[in-house]
């Protein structure tokens, strides 16, 4: 493989990425070549010792979303480090992914479950003490606050336990990484 052959494989694969780090990866590697012939090396034994663009560019992108994650926890920055720790655990995907979306999908059915108990209990404060609630307007009041109250305390909840489902990810996305080091290390 040649050096262009190699860049361009390598940015494919960190299509996505922000402008700047792309740019900076690839003089990285721009400047692997580089030395690499001037010991005298050919550009496909530096490719062949750099490894697979492909699979530089999924670890580099998980590498990428577990840093964004640990900066920013956003649902944006957590859906990004998701996506990464996928790309990366390409080899586990048929047992892995099933049990990510399962977990993922009750997680997001738990939030649209707390939205609508928050909002029935608004219902409960605004009609309840119009509608003939049994105990009067001030249970009605006290009720529709009460189940208010809890819908954002279990979205809070569900708030903490989605960062440690994320974390959990990243934690078994660099255990995945450095089980599989040794292995690209020693195909160099």
């Amino acid at each position: 493989m040649t050096r262009l052959e190699f860049i361009r494989r390598l940015e494919a694969g960190l299509k996505g990425l922000p402008r700047e780090d792309v740019d900076d990866i690839l003089a990285d590697y721009g400047e692997h070549f580089t030395a690499g012939m001037a010991e005298g090396r050919s550009e496909a034994e530096i490719a062949a010792a750099l490894g697979d663009p492909a699979r530089l560019a999924r670890e580099l992108r998980f590498e990428f979303g577990q840093r964004n994650w640990q900066s920013d926890r956003s649902p944006r920055s957590a859906m990004a480090a998701i996506i990464a720790f996928v790309g990366l655990a390409s080899i586990d995907i048929l047992i892995l992914l099933p049990i990510v979306l399962a977990v993922l999908g009750t997680v997001a059915a738990l939030f649209v479950a707390v939205l609508a108990l928050f909002i029935s209990g608004g219902f409960v404060l605004i009609v309840g003490p119009f509608g003939g609630f049994p105990g009067g307007w001030a249970v009605a009041l006290l009720a529709g606050l009460g189940i208010m109250a809890g819908s954002i305390a279990g979205a809070a909840l569900l708030t903490i336990v989605s960062i440690w489902i994320i974390n959990a990810l990243m934690w078994f996305g660099r255990l995945h990484y450095k089980v599989l080091e040794p292995a690209i290390q020693s195909d160099d």
